[in-house]
């Protein structure tokens, strides 16, 4: 019985020296738009000073909730400036930022295709099971090997452990929306791509923005992950902390990882719900709503009868 042994381990390593002989030209291409995409963002956070940076990201969150999130967003950034972590922090945002986009980009797709197709809805349910429970350190593995050291192999590996949600949510909220609403599209001769843009996309806003919420979430999940091959930033704090055991770094690094999602956490958040308005308006709203429900004198007096003769 210990002689039996299913060789899945050699065919995964055949398939990837397969793929390393076959594909290694497209493979140096995707690692080449990685990188640019990615220094290319990282450049745009880094090079303004600190503050500037900060009044932009505590601008798009006054925007998207008010200025108690714009307030808290400040001060935890100036915790990460405080503890001299900030150069680090806009590197893993950049990574998070580039593999999140990355991710989106293909998970919205690939939902709203699995919400129209059965068929591929069966097809893709069971490969999103597998990328989820995938311990994400074996994604490094070929990873590694594909795209060599770098930051590129961290992007790769956490598009594949991020996009699982998005794909997920798009498609229940794409499924969820009202049958009669589509239907009624259908019966005024408008086209299955009028009524996916026009109505099934915008009624699932919510849960596709949701969907966006958690893929960034778990971008930064894999930020320690990715730190241990190469990709830098506060992982790469995290990694070093860790070998040295140094339990200051580690807390410092780990800090600005927390201070970071909750800021993603809870921008993208707000703008998955919807609730942009400042609340003056919505208040002025509330007031004119209930001034147009009250009856007025007028209504409320008896009609007049016409004098007879």
């Amino acid at each position: 019985m210990n002689e039996f042994r299913l060789p899945l381990g050699e065919l995964a390593e055949g398939a990837i020296d397969v793929l390393t002989e076959v594909l290694d030209g497209l493979f140096d291409v995707i690692r080449a738009i990685f990188a640019g995409f990615y220094d290319l963002v990282d450049l745009v956070l880094s090079t303004p000073p600190f503050w500037a940076v900060i009044l932009v990201i505590a601008a798009l969150a006054w925007f998207a909730k008010g200025w108690k999130l714009a307030a808290g967003t400040v001060v935890g950034l100036l915790v990460i400036v405080g503890v001299d972590q900030w150069e680090n922090a806009m590197d893993t945002l950049a990574l998070v930022l580039v593999s999140s986009t990355i991710a989106v980009v293909v998970a919205i797709p690939l939902g709203i295709l699995a919400a129209r197709n059965d068929v591929a809805s069966r097809v893709i349910r069971p490969i999103l099971d597998f990328m989820q429970t995938m311990p994400a350190f074996v994604y490094l593995i070929p990873a590694l090997i594909l795209f060599r050291v770098g930051v590129v192999p961290g992007i790769v590996a956490t598009i594949v452990f991020a996009m699982a949600p998005g794909v997920r949510l798009t498609e229940l909220g794409i499924r969820g929306v009202d049958r009669e609403v589509v239907e009624a599209g259908h019966a005024f001769g408008s086209s299955p791509w009028r009524i996916l843009r026009q109505v099934q996309l915008p009624l699932a806003m919510p849960s596709i923005m949701a969907g966006v919420n958690q893929v960034i979430m778990l971008s930064l999940s894999m930020v320690v992950i990715a730190g241990m091959v190469g990709a830098g930033g506060l992982g790469g704090d995290v990694v070093q902390s860790l070998t040295r055991i140094d339990v200051g770094l580690g807390f410092e690094a780990g800090l600005s990882v927390v201070i970071l999602a909750i800021v993603l956490d809870r921008i993208t958040g707000a703008f998955g719900s919807g609730d942009r308005r400042p609340r003056r308006t919505r208040r002025a709203d509330g007031a004119s709503a209930r001034r147009t429900d009250e009856p007025s004198a007028s209504s409320e007096r008896e009609p007049e009868l016409a004098p007879t003769t």
